[in-house]
């Protein structure tokens, strides 16, 4: 891949799957979409994707990168049981493609890991801004403050 858009911008990172399997310290994305979704925030607004291969290849290239500084991201699920809408707040290292599948070690920071649940977004940080305000873990800060303020 060519040094482009992805590397010179703050981009963030969603990866979709059919389903999701997680415990030990390990999250795995199953029938996992064959690209990764990528996109910045202003001034930018770069929109693009690379395949997952590409996406893993990248984790470790450069300064600042995901192997040096590992992303928060949010995985928004459905359970399987009752069709409830969940996500759990969580640090990824080491992905390792198999198959349709991802599998990242994790380190749960909010909510539980679902055993096994439905179709599922990861929403990934973008490189070296895991508190930014519009990273994943930012956003979950700023709705834990304004519930503390209460309703304006």
């Amino acid at each position: 891949m060519k040094s482009g858009p992805l590397i010179e911008v703050e981009a963030m990172f969603v990866q979709t799957a059919a389903g999701v399997e997680g415990g030990s310290g390990k999250l795995t994305l199953r029938g996992l979409a064959p690209s990764t979704l990528y996109f910045s925030d202003r001034p930018q607004r770069v929109v693009g994707h690379v395949s997952s291969r590409q996406f893993v290849d990248l984790w470790a290239l450069g300064e600042n990168s995901f192997a040096e500084d590992p992303p928060n991201a949010v995985l928004a699920f459905v359970h399987l049981d009752d069709e409830r809408l969940d996500d759990v707040v969580m640090m990824l290292r080491d992905p390792s493609l198999d198959g349709d599948g991802i599998t990242y070690t994790v380190d749960v920071l909010e909510g539980s890991l679902p055993g096994r649940a439905g179709p599922c977004s990861l929403f990934i940080d973008p490189l070296g801004r895991p508190l930014s305000p519009v990273s994943v873990m930012g956003v979950h800060r700023r709705a834990r403050r304004r519930a503390r303020r209460g309703p304006r």
